[in-house]
């Protein structure tokens, strides 16, 4: 393949948009040769005229992230080429946990130099793989990670991968120094301090847990720990009480799709009248966005890799860490912008879809108006193929979520990483987790290492979408999610805005009987 063809066509300027059949061929040589390569190392980037530095995640073809034939197992040699330690997370995957890619005491973060190997079976669909180490995620250590089925290989559609990132030339440690009001050097010790710390034993008694012979008929009773608001005013311009919203908490100095502003988007060939498996994949570290198709009608078909009933639709909300699979069934000709808009904002970036001779559209970096802020409409709408079997649960847990700009700490139960208490877990029970948003944020809340189901919103019980993360709307946003704890190991559960986790929104699942 020319070197053209591998930016515009299969690439996109840094993630992949390769035809379904390549991949095939070239995860079976991968597989046939015992396995992939991934150098965690650094690249630069343009952006806007100007280059900047930053992580990347390359495979050994030389490509951003991995792709997996149907039924490959995940075997990758992950090498750290970087002058720092780091350690990687797949994201949505459901590996034992000391393969899982968190910093803890017994899977330490790799040296330089050094090279960790990984094994086991994937489940198939869109996810991706991004640093756990410090703030590393910002500066877009980061990439896809695809693992196929056969039947999408039947499918006979164009796959596309759209991966967005938010950008600023200002290290990570200065966007938290300027949320939390300290020193960058402050923010980085803090960082540090963080990492590979054993959360404390459990204590005699777990915050918001309920035994089922306590538990009142259809709610939750009996409930401690909830924490209150921070008080004081709001950083950036961001009024607080009852009744506001707060987003954004940083003002990036652009966005980008593919690696890409819409100054210079990555445009896509496809056919006329093509049919395309669109993957979105929101690799941003604290920025949501609705995804407009503009012109285009799809059909969400998967959510976290997920199947789901289709929905369809032209603009479809995507919290922070989660990901959508849209069919999209393209017109004989014509360019097609594919963009994604921060909430709460005109601002947006985006890729182009493109017929063969079709006329690129200039398309500014700003909207004529202003979008509001994701909600979880979509979510109510969203229905899993492959639910889980109904059961009654053996553990139910309440979390409230709180926190404030000012002072810029955010924290589950009143706990704030790495001082909080385990939620301890039955190998082979049932838990269901209510989570309560006492806050004026959203936080899209991830757990590792399982996969949930929605069950309900805001009150309402739903037969929802099977995922790995979900979006707590701003108080009084509330969200049921249950799964079977079927992986035994220690397990973090944190809202994945990188800056909410790194001042403390994080806690810890853990299996009764695994020793710390």
């Amino acid at each position: 393949m020319s070197p053209r063809l591998t930016r515009r066509h299969l690439l996109a300027a840094g993630c992949s948009t390769i035809a379904a059949p390549w991949h095939a061929a070239h995860a079976a040589q991968a597989s046939a040769a015992g396995g992939h390569r991934l150098l965690a190392g650094t690249r630069t980037l343009d952006v806007n005229g100007r280059a900047a530095v930053v992580f990347g995640l390359t495979a050994g073809n030389g490509q951003a992230g991995l792709s997996l034939a149907p039924g490959e197992r995940f075997r990758v040699d992950l090498t750290n080429g970087l002058d720092k330690h780091t350690i990687i997370h797949w994201h949505g995957q459901l590996p034992a946990w000391t393969q899982d890619g968190f910093p803890w005491p017994q899977t330490p973060p790799l040296a330089p130099g050094v090279t960790r190997s990984y094994d086991y079976a994937p489940i198939p669909g869109t996810y991706w793989m991004h640093s756990h180490d410090g703030l590393q995620e910002q500066s877009l250590m980061t990439a896809p990670l695809i693992v196929h089925t056969a039947a999408e290989l039947r499918e006979d559609r164009q796959e596309i991968v759209l991966m967005l990132h938010d950008f600023s030339f200002r290290t990570p440690d200065e966007l938290l120094s300027g949320l939390t009001g300290t020193k960058p050097s402050a923010v980085h010790d803090m960082v540090r301090q963080s990492e590979n710390v054993a959360a404390p034993a459990m204590h005699m008694s777990m915050p918001g847990a309920v035994p089922m012979h306590r538990m009142a008929s259809g709610g939750m009773a009996g409930m401690t720990g909830m924490a209150g608001m921070a008080s004081g005013a709001m950083g950036r311009g961001h009024a607080m009480d009852a009744m506001t919203m707060d987003t954004n908490d940083i003002d990036y100095d652009d966005f980008l799709a593919n690696d890409r502003t819409l100054s210079d988007p990555a445009v896509v060939r496809v056919g006329r009248g093509g049919r395309v498996r669109l993957r979105v994949i929101n690799g941003s570290s604290s920025s949501q966005f609705w995804i407009d198709l503009g012109a285009l009608v799809g059909r969400i078909v998967a959510v976290d890799g997920h199947p789901v009933y289709p929905v369809g639709g032209s603009r479809f909300p995507l919290a922070i860490a989660q990901r959508m699979d849209i069919f999209v069934d393209l017109p004989p000709s014509g360019a097609f912008p594919v963009l994604a808009r921060l909430e709460g904002s005109r601002r947006r970036t985006g890729i182009v879809l493109a017929t063969p001779g079709a006329r690129i559209p200039k398309i500014g970096v700003t909207g004529r108006d202003r979008i509001p802020p994701i909600d979880n409409a979509l979510e109510m709408r969203l229905a899993a193929i492959r639910p889980l079997m109904p059961r009654k649960p053996g553990l139910m847990h309440r979390i409230a979520l709180s926190g404030a700009m000012k002072p810029y700490r955010w924290a589950l139960n009143g706990e704030y990483w790495p001082h909080v208490t385990p939620l301890m877990l039955q190998a082979g029970q049932r838990v269901e987790i209510e989570l309560v948003n006492r806050s004026s944020m959203a936080h899209p809340m991830h757990l590792h290492g399982h996969a949930f189901q929605v069950i309900g919103i805001n009150g309402r019980t739903v037969n929802g979408a099977v995922r790995d993360t979900v979006l707590v709307t701003p108080r009084p946003g509330r969200v049921r999610i249950a799964f079977d704890a079927d992986n035994p190991g220690r397990w973090p559960f944190h809202c994945h805005n990188l800056y909410h986790m790194a001042t403390g929104m994080m806690t810890e699942f853990r299996y009764r009987g695994i020793a710390v």
